[in-house]
Parts: structure tokens; sequence; C-alpha cells
């Protein structure tokens, strides 16, 4: 039987791997720096051979580990790899930063079983109709929105795999184009936030999950972009791959109101004011017409909020912060200094930086002024009452509260205009079937946006913890899947069968049972993942006892590169590894390897994580591996092959190549968020 060209590839991978090991290592006098190189062959060979990566680690960490041990104390070796067991899993189960994984997988299994994304999908698919590849470009939406709210791929991608990929193949799309939109569109959830891999990329190089959250909002806004662009520009090239939709299938069923109004213009805003203020004698319900109307200005109305929010933001005052209350408190002068500059670790002054120290009454006297005294008080003198620095520092915020604000910037006016320009625009193309669109997109896209704006918004501006704010939205996935479960039977009731108490209680049963379900998922991953952190600390703690971290770095050191070159090489060295190993393995078994490089090389944890990120989208997309294809094949027709799948693929691999340079070029689109939110 001929093996699939998949299987050749990674066994031709396991044998440059292998034989790499039996040319290279020096077998006749093996050092323990060798041996940790062999250990590191070692887990790809194992991994690539379809052992439990978690377990494997475990199992060669602890017996290197026990190799590192015995080289130095052979007596102790089996007392001191134990404790090294038990601390290790400790360190894991003391880790905040993992409580997030859990509440946010629980959200993303809630909102995948809401029966919300089918609705946001349908409606995305009608509000992009009339753009090119239509049906691709609202299956990549449809996945950067649920991946938000999400950050599993797999659920991305069998979803969108049963509700998109029959509907492009239906429509007459050519295979591969419908199944790179499903699966590059899938993969979205391990850049854009709450990724599940920034958190494990956070707790393993020790970098702020907040800041990478806010840092990766926009590189994976770019690349769900550059995917778009690639789909509108060859939906035009060579538009047999992707046929426009039927008049028939663009049009929106128009309710009998819609109905009515329409006879008497096509404009709905004109139409529905019309209908108002005509009073009863339009033959059309007062009440109904007036809600209408409200629906049709909430774009007018958001639009005015986010310029009114803006202007607040533009004119703000300056409000320096009073030190009285710090002085009160019993800090010392050079912490005063320091607050007041703004930087932590500024400059010292030049006598301090000389050595020489002012006589301690001098140093008296210049604390004096800050805290309000002449001069050093005795010991035991009386202190000034409480009451007069309390009122000097009410005076000053309300002196602060009262300052005038800024002249408002010519910018702003610039931005006003255009507000106003996309307020005029949209309502002359505000037809009945456009509102009935925008009232299907407000049924489906806004309360998935508001949740995610709730949970995101709540991390990057501080508000609260990622795992605090990854139980608001497992609790508001739960509301949501409860809410829009109820709907779909209420209106899926026959008339005059149950009572509104019946549907109450089908809709508690079944949301009982999503609950299980994914209760029962969330455990599963999250199992996963934190065995693999305990893994990931055995083996890492081994390779380091072994001097196998040492042994890399003096070679890399020894290369004399440049910053620019050792970033190339360490993403050519994960684009590489992306191909036979998934994003976790990838994570924490060679971010460790990797991290204590950058401070020689003068590079921010922050930027390689995002770097890696957007990388590591090729764990997804390129076989042999390629999750992503395998989740779409469980769930595509027969005659879908695998083939098919991995060549629909390929052209997104080459967007994440330009998405990465576009990233290096210009770091501002990954750090100019994490900068302004957090400097």
């Amino acid at each position: 039987m001929k093996l699939r060209k998949e299987l050749w590839f990674g066994f031709s991978l396991m044998a440059i791997v292998a034989i790499a090991i039996l040319v290279l290592m020096p077998w006749g006098h093996l050092t323990n720096g060798h041996l940790g190189l062999l250990m590191l062959a070692l887990i790809v060979v194992a991994i690539m051979l379809g052992f439990p990566t978690a377990f494997t680690l475990m199992g060669l960490g602890v017996f290197f580990g026990w190799l590192a041990y015995r080289s130095v104390n052979p007596a102790l070796a089996n007392q001191q790899v134990l404790d090294l067991m038990v601390q290790r899993t400790y360190g894991v189960m003391s880790n905040d930063v993992l409580i997030a994984i859990p509440l946010f997988l629980f959200m993303g299994y809630l909102v995948e079983r809401s029966a919300l994304i089918d609705r946001l999908f349908r409606s995305l698919h009608l509000a992009t109709s009339r753009v090119p590849g239509s049906l691709a470009v609202a299956t990549i939406v449809t996945c950067a929105l649920f991946a938000t709210a999400t950050g599993i791929v797999g659920a991305v991608v069998t979803l969108m795999g049963l509700l998109a990929f029959p509907a492009m193949l239906k429509a007459g799309y050519n295979v591969k184009v419908a199944a790179g939109a499903v699966t590059a569109g899938g993969c979205l959830g391990i850049l854009i936030p709450p990724s599940v891999l920034l958190i494990v990329y956070g707790a393993t190089a020790g970098v702020s999950v907040v800041q990478l959250y806010a840092g990766a909002f926009f590189p994976g806004m770019m690349l769900a972009g550059l995917y778009i662009g690639f789909i509108i520009v060859l939906a035009n090239w060579k538009p047999a791959l992707m046929p426009p939709l039927s008049e028939s299938e663009r049009r929106v069923p128009l309710p009998p109101l819609a109905q009515t109004l329409a006879q008497r213009g096509s404009n709905a805003l004109a139409g529905l004011w019309r209908a108002l203020t005509a009073g009863s004698g339009a033959g059309v319900v007062q009440r109904t017409v007036l809600g209408q109307l409200l629906v049709t200005l909430v774009p007018a109305l958001f639009i005015v909020a986010v310029l009114g929010v803006t202007w607040r933001v533009a004119t703000a005052p300056e409000v320096e912060a009073s030190t009285a209350g710090l002085v009160q408190a019993g800090l010392e002068s050079a912490d005063i200094k320091e607050e007041s500059t703004g930087l932590a670790g500024a400059p010292e002054t030049e006598e301090e930086d000389s050595g020489v120290k002012e006589p301690p009454g001098e140093g008296a006297k210049e604390v004096a002024p800050l805290s309000g005294a002449e001069g050093a008080e005795p010991e035991g003198a009386q202190e000034p009452p409480g009451a007069a620095k309390t009122d000097e520092a009410a005076e000053r915020a309300a002196t602060a509260a009262k300052a005038e604000r800024f002249p408002t910037p010519p910018w702003f006016w610039i931005v006003v205009g255009i507000g106003v320009a996309a307020i005029a625009v949209l309502y002359w193309l505000w037809n009945w079937e456009r509102l009935e669109v925008f009232k299907l997109l407000l049924a489906s896209f806004f309360p998935l946006s508001l949740l995610i704006l709730a949970v995101l918004g709540s991390i990057v501006f501080g508000l609260a913890t990622p795992a605090e704010a990854a139980a608001v939205g497992a609790f508001g996935g739960f509301v949501l899947a409860a809410i829009y479960r109820f709907i779909a039977h209420w209106r899926g009731a026959e008339p005059g069968g149950q009572g509104v108490a019946a549907l109450f209680a089908t809709t508690v049963k079944e949301l009982g049972g999503i609950v299980k379900e994914s209760s029962f998922l969330t455990a599963r991953t999250s199992a996963m993942v934190c065995w693999l952190f305990v893994g990931s600390g055995i083996f890492s703690a081994a390779f380091a006892l072994l001097g196998g971290q040492e042994l890399i770095e003096k070679w890399v050191l020894s290369l004399d590169m440049t910053p620019v070159q050792f970033m190339i090489l360490a993403q050519f060295i994960i684009f590489i590894l992306g191909w036979p190993l998934e994003w976790t393995e990838i994570i924490i078994i060679f971010m460790p390897i990797f991290i204590p490089l950058l401070p020689h090389f003068n590079i921010d944890p922050l930027f390689f994580g995002l770097l890696v990120a957007l990388n590591l989208q090729t764990a997804f997309l390129s076989p042999p591996v390629a999750m992503a294809a395998f989740y779409l094949k469980g769930v595509a027709p027969p005659h879908v092959t695998l083939n098919q799948i991995f060549a629909g693929m390929m052209p997104y691999m080459g967007i994440q190549i330009v998405a990465l340079a576009l990233l290096y070029i210009f770091p501002g689109i990954g750090l100019w968020l994490p900068q302004v939110l957090y400097k």
C-alpha cells in the first residue's frame, strides 16, 4: 500500500534527525551538553512518532534529569529528580496566569453552542453580498469575530466547515478557494485575543498577557485584512473561482411594514419619518414605526458618541498629581523626586553620581519645601494639623477639576467632517433591504461584539485581570447561549403549541446539556495544557542542568549575528518547526531556548512574542500536521480530498510571510497600542 505524501514527509524529517544524531554525536566521549542536545532531538522524533507530548516531555525530562544529577552526586540523584518533579508541578498549580485558560475555553465552547454563529454568517453574507467573493469574505469576517470570542481553532474551523464550506460549494466556489478561506480564517484565533497561545507564551516567557493582548490586536486585524484583500483581488482576477451570487440570493425578504412603506419611497429613513409625522393616517402602527426609526438611527448615534468621546480625550486638561499625600505618608525626598519625573530609574543628580553626599541639615532643607515645613524640626515637635494638609490637597484637586480644557485641535474638525459625510452617505444609501440586513447584524453581530469588547476592553484598559475578565466572559457566553437557544425554540414553535413556560423548560434542559458538554471539553483541553506545562518545566530544567541551554547560547553568540540576522534565523526555525509540530510544543519546548538570547540582541520579548504568534499559524496551515486541514476534512463532503485542502491553504502561508515582514519592518503595528496604554 502506498504511503500518503504527508507520511513520507514526516518519515523523511525523522530520518534526517536520526541520521544527524548518529553522525554528529561524539558517542565516544559524551558530555552533559551533548546529552542535552540528544534529549532535544529525541523529543522531536518521539512527538512525530505520535507519542503523547506532555508525558513524553516528563519521561525524557525525568530520565535525563536523573543523568544530570547522577553525574554530580549519584547517591542523591533519585531524591533530587523526584523533588524536581514535585517543584515543577507545584509551580504550574500556583501559576495565576493559567487560570484564564479554562475560563476562556469555557466561554468559547458556550458561544460555539449558542446558535449565534449561523445567524452571524447569514447576516454578514447578506451585508457583503455585492463584494467580489462575498461568501469567502463573510467567512473570513465571521471567523475573525468567532476567533475573538473563543480563541479555539478547532471549534472555529469545524463550525465554519459545517456552515460556510457547504454554502460556498453550493454557490459554485472552487474547492481549494473555499477550503483555504475556512482554514485560514479559522486559524486567526491563534493570534487574535483572547488567544490561548498568548497566555501560554506569557506564562513561559514572563511577559504580561495584558500587553500581549493589546499588541496582538492590530496584527490580527492586519492579517484578516490581508486575507480579505487577497480574496477580493482573486475574485476580480478569476471570477470563475468565485462566481457572484444571483440576484435572488442577494435579496432580503421584507416584513409587511417595510413592504407597505417601500411603495411610497425607497429610502428607509425618509419613509419612516413620513410615516411617523403623518400619524395614524399612514395606515401603520405608530409604535412599530417609532421602534424601526430608532433602530435606523443607531449608526448615527454611534458615530456621534464616538466623536464626543474623541473630543473629550483630545481636549482633556493635564492634571498634575499632588505629592502632599505622599509626603504625609512618610516617603523620602528621593522617592518624591522620582515620582515627579514620571520615570522609574531616572538618572541621579551630579552630586549623587560623584559620590558627594550633602550634610543632613541641607538634605532636610531640601525636603522642607515639598512638605510645607521651614526646615527640619526637632524630635518631639508638634506636627501641623493633618486637616490643613487635607484641605490643601482638596484645594489642588478642585483647582485641577476647574482647569480649562485645551482648545479643540484642527484635526478634530477633519474627523467631524468625515463622520458627518459618513452619516450623509450612509442614510442616502439606506434602503429597506439595508435596514433589514442591519437588523440581522444587530441581532447577531452586536451582542457578540459587546461580549468581546467587555472582555478584551476590561483587560486592555486595566479594569480586570485576564482571569477576572475571562470569568465575566464565561458568564456572558452562558447568557448568550440561554437567550439564543430560547429564541430559536420560540421561533420554531408552532402557533398555538407550547407556551412560554414549556419553552423555558425546554431551553433550561438543553442549556444544562450545553453546560455539561462545554465543561467536559474545557476540562479536557485545560488538563492537556496544564500537563504540557508540567512536562515542559521538567524537560527545560533537565535541559538546563545538562548545560544544553548554555551550549546553544555559546553557539549562537559565536556566530556574531546582528539582531536582524538573529530574528530571521529564529523565525525561520519556528516556521520550519511549525511543519511537524503543533504550536503548544513549539512554545513550551523551544521558547525557553530563545528567550534567554533576546537581551543580548536587545529584542523586546513582547515584540518577539507577537512575531512568534503570527508565525505559529503555520503550525495549523502547513502539512503534514496542518491540524486545520484535518478539522475541515472531518466535516467536509466525501469528494473533498486532503490534498485539495492543503493546496487551498498554500496562498495563505505566503500571506503570513508578508504579514511577518510588515510587522518586523513596521513594529508600531504591534507595539503602538501597548505603548499608548501602558507607557
